[in-house]
């Protein structure tokens, strides 16, 4: 009878076992992976001055997808550590977000480690999402890598996000020969955004302008008001204050997908 109990002890936790180990295999074969890619580009044209990526844009997705239980790898151009907008470390710009983003020190080491753009590969997430600030308008606009990726997810009918001024990264994205915005619905920074911050006549190109000349069907609402379109894969917001509203979508993408 002894031999008996303890053979049912046996088979019972070698079952359990099997079961756990199943449903660890099952929930991160189920966790959806995002990669955010970030600017390296740190000079703001000729001022002097010094840009990047604008600290809300990142900070307010990365928790909200984070928090939602997704995983997050971050690459940039030229890997390692992003320049941060100085303006936006403003406490004037201070939100929740990037008040607990100032004190994840768990995250500001894994911006001074990001993956090397030309690294990464698209088979490896379910989505992208591109943070804003005026540094990708110089790098991430022209970067091949970028655009290779972007092309990529969506050729693979995977979500493609952008907020702010990440939106001009799409300014050289194409799909079956056309530009990737040709005929959809987006927003970005508006121009007269870029005028209220006056540097409309610093920045290599208006966002607004660039995407109409694309073939954009471009929409916006008041200046820092916020606002996001989503059309099919494409998702983009207009200003720092949608930067929630697009990782909203994103996840509603993500988990629409099973």
């Amino acid at each position: 009878m002894k031999k008996i109990a303890l053979f049912a002890i046996v088979v019972l936790t070698t079952s359990c076992f099997t079961v756990t180990a199943n449903a660890q295999k099952l929930n991160k074969k189920s966790m959806k992976k995002v990669l955010f890619v970030l600017t390296s580009h740190d000079k703001l044209g000729n001022t002097g001055e010094k840009t990047g990526f604008w600290t809300e844009e990142f900070a307010a997705p990365y928790y909200e997808l984070l928090d939602k239980g997704v995983k997050i790898d971050i690459a940039t151009p030229l890997g390692g550590q992003p320049p941060i907008d100085p303006k936006s470390e403003d406490p004037s710009a201070a939100t929740e977000d990037t008040k607990r983003f100032d004190a994840d020190t768990e995250l500001l080491s894994k911006l001074k480690n990001t993956h090397k753009l030309a690294d990464v590969r698209e088979s490896d997430y379910d989505a992208v999402f591109y943070p804003g600030g005026h540094g990708p308008l110089w790098d991430l606009a022209i970067d091949k890598n970028s655009i290779a990726l972007i092309e990529a997810f969506y050729k693979n009918k995977k979500p493609v996000a952008f907020v702010c001024h990440s939106p001009g990264v799409l300014k050289n994205v194409k799909f079956n020969g056309e530009f990737l915005v040709k005929g959809k619905k987006v927003t970005g920074f508006s121009n007269t955004e870029e005028t209220a911050v006056g540097l409309t006549n610093v920045v290599p190109f208006l966002l607004e302008d660039a995407l109409q000349v694309n073939g954009a069907t471009y929409s916006k609402v008041a200046d820092w008001q916020p606002y996001a379109v989503e059309d099919g894969l494409l998702i983009t917001g207009q200003n720092p204050a949608s930067s929630k509203l697009v990782a909203e979508k994103l996840l509603n993408q993500l988990n629409s997908k099973k």
